[in-house]
C-alpha cells in the first residue's frame, strides 16, 4: 500500500526537500502540497492523504487550526513539525489532534519512520529528541488537574502511561515491566479507552497536565 503524503509549509525549499526524500521512497508519494492551512484544508478536501506533515507557523490559518480542521472532517493523520523555539504551540496542535510531532531538523530517516509509523496508526513520541521536546513541553502546561480519567486506570494502566509519558516504545514497556507484547498493548489500548484520548500522544499530555508525570529536571 502507498502512503499518501501531504506538505504543509510556507516555504518552498522545505517542502522541496520533504518531497524528495519522500519520494524516493517505494512505498510513499506526496499527493498534495500547501503554503498555509487555508490551502491545506482547501486542498486535501479534493485530494485525500493519510499522512500531513504539517508546520505551525504559517500565513493566515496556521497550523493548529489547519489540523482541528482536517481531522474533524477526515482521516487523515498529522505530524506537527516544529522547533524549540515553538514549544508553547506543540500542547495545542496535538489537542486539536495531531498524531505527533518531529523536529525540523530530525534526520531523513527519524521523518520515515514517523509516517509509516503514524499511519500504521500509533504516534510519534519516541525518539530521544521528542522526549527531550515532550519534556519541556511539559514546563507550558497548566497546573495538574484532578480527573480526566486517571481514577479509572489499574495500577499497571497507571505504570505503562507514565513509561509512554517517558516516551518508552511498547517493546521497550515489556523490558521494563517484564511483560509479553500482547499485554503490553492490550494495556495501551485501555489507557486510550478509559482517558477518551485518540493515541498515545494525548494520553501523554494528560498524564503531564494531572501531574501524574512531571518534567525531568535536568532535560
Amino acid at each position: 500500500m502507498t502512503i499518501r503524503v501531504a506538505l504543509v509549509d510556507d516555504q518552498q525549499l522545505i517542502r522541496a526537500g520533504f518531497r524528495m526524500v519522500v519520494e524516493a521512497q517505494g512505498d510513499m508519494e506526496v499527493v498534495a502540497e500547501a503554503g498555509n492551512g487555508d490551502d491545506a484544508v482547501a486542498a486535501l478536501a479534493q485530494t485525500p492523504a493519510d499522512v500531513v506533515l504539517m508546520d505551525i507557523r504559517m500565513p493566515g490559518l496556521d497550523g493548529i487550526a489547519a489540523t482541528a480542521a482536517l481531522t474533524e472532517v477526515s482521516d487523515a493523520r498529522v505530524i506537527i513539525l516544529t522547533t524549540f523555539d515553538l514549544d508553547e504551540y506543540v500542547v495545542a496542535a496535538i489537542k486539536a489532534g495531531a498524531s505527533g510531532f518531529l523536529l525540523k531538523d530530525a534526520p531523513p530517516e527519524d521523518l520515515l519512520a514517523a509516517i509509516r509509523t503514524v499511519h500504521a496508526g500509533d504516534a510519534v513520541i519516541a525518539p530521544s529528541s521528542t522526549r527531550r521536546l515532550l519534556t519541556r513541553l511539559a514546563a507550558t502546561l497548566p497546573d495538574p488537574t484532578d480527573g480526566a480519567g486517571l481514577e479509572d486506570l489499574t495500577d499497571r494502566e497507571r505504570e505503562v502511561l507514565v513509561l509512554m509519558a517517558r516516551g518508552l516504545s511498547n517493546l521497550e514497556i515489556c523490558d521494563a515491566l517484564f511483560l509479553a507484547e500482547p499485554t503490553v498493548k492490550s494495556h495501551v489500548g485501555k489507557v486510550l479507552a478509559k482517558l477518551g484520548a485518540r493515541d498515545r500522544v494525548q494520553a501523554v499530555v494528560i498524564a503531564y497536565e494531572t501531574g501524574l508525570v512531571k518534567p525531568h529536571p535536568n532535560a
